[in-house]
């Protein structure tokens, strides 16, 4: 039996200024932006090469606090390619932090949720 993790809720303040970040400037897939009444709206945005997408928006993530969202990380080919595109699209992220065990840099959305990628480092 498969347990395959496709859904992940991230708290935020602002539907449209979220969408806006995670659509346009790091420029992940908007799939879906659905308002079934003025208590819910629900966005869902995916990753490039993701199989496991983030939604967010009104009365979806209401028992978690905005920003509250900093342990998940998504795992990339090149640190600095991505840091450099991060950049270039206006997003404040870290230096590459180089580790043994994995190159990573680090980003916050306009909310304080807190990013990871990694890109893995083989050890041999």
């Amino acid at each position: 039996m498969d347990f395959k993790i496709e859904l992940i809720f991230v708290p935020v303040s602002d539907t449209d200024r979220a969408k806006h970040f995670y659509g346009d400037q790091l420029g992940w897939n908007v799939d879906y932006d659905v308002t079934v009444s003025p208590e819910l709206r629900f966005v869902q945005v995916t990753p490039p090469g993701s199989a496991c997408s983030i939604a967010f928006g009104v009365g979806i993530a209401d028992h978690m606090p905005v920003g509250s969202q900093r342990s998940v990380q998504l795992v990339i080919d090149d640190a600095d390619a991505a840091r450099d595109l991060l950049r270039s699209n206006g997003v404040d992220a870290s230096d590459v932090d180089v580790q043994s065990w994995g190159r990573f840099v680090t980003f916050d959305d306009p909310d304080g949720n807190r990013w990871t990628l990694q890109q893995i480092v083989r050890q041999g």
